[in-house]
């Protein structure tokens, strides 16, 4: 006598009961393909991302040592939307000449250093450099503020970066924040030199454009 199914469940004669020793159901083969395809799906993408997390924590550990060993302040750190790089001035190392966007001879070389990390980041991330300055204000024939200060000193490490470090420009922007972001007081020329900063944020999100450039 066959056992006769609890309520709730299905009779093992119901046709949609695989029998042992019976095919599947077509429905059950299907389904079955569709999940293994999710499963291969989303391995690939925890891969593509420890990879690229990968060469992250390679740049990061990269410009930690360079710091150590040089004559540059800063710091690196990683948050959730991506890599902040960040020069500060220290000591005789000034980064522009004062109340001018022209770099000074430490910081061409000092993007030299860099650049052969900043560029591994390049290939897969956008870049965006921010320029910040101190509080002290300015008023000449070339700026009006700090703002505007900021913004041509940032755009100056860009056009560097793509005209002699052959960085791909489509990777980089350039932003200015003048002396509305500072990182100490400014009440001392040493906090002032940590405010007079330049900052490479690689977004490790990705840029979502609504048509693809030709």
């Amino acid at each position: 006598m066959p056992l006769r199914a609890p309520k709730g469940f299905i009779d093992e004669s119901d046709p949609k009961v695989t029998q042992i020793g019976h095919p599947a159901p077509a429905w059950l083969v299907n389904y079955a393909d569709l999940m293994t395809e999710l499963v291969c799906f989303f391995v690939i993408l925890y891969a593509l991302s420890a990879a690229l997390n990968k060469n992250v924590q390679n740049a990061k550990t990269q410009l930690e040592e360079m710091m150590s060993d040089g004559n540059v302040a800063g710091e690196v750190k990683m948050t959730k939307e991506g890599l902040y790089i960040t020069f500060q001035e220290k000591g005789d190392m000034a980064f522009f000449e004062t109340g001018s966007a022209s770099l000074s001879s430490g910081m061409t070389e000092l993007l030299a250093k860099t650049a052969p990390t900043l560029k591994t980041l390049a290939d897969k991330f956008d870049i965006l450099v921010e320029g910040h300055t101190d509080n002290v204000p300015i008023h000449n024939v070339h700026y009006t503020s700090n703002w505007e200060l900021s913004t041509a000193r940032a755009t100056e490490v860009v056009r560097h970066l793509i005209g002699v470090e052959q960085f791909p420009p489509a990777r980089l922007a350039a932003i200015g924040y003048g002396e509305y972001k500072p990182v100490s007081p400014n009440d001392t020329p040493e906090n002032r030199a940590k405010n007079r900063r330049i900052v490479f944020f690689a977004k490790t999100l990705p840029t979502k454009f609504d048509k693809e450039p030709d």
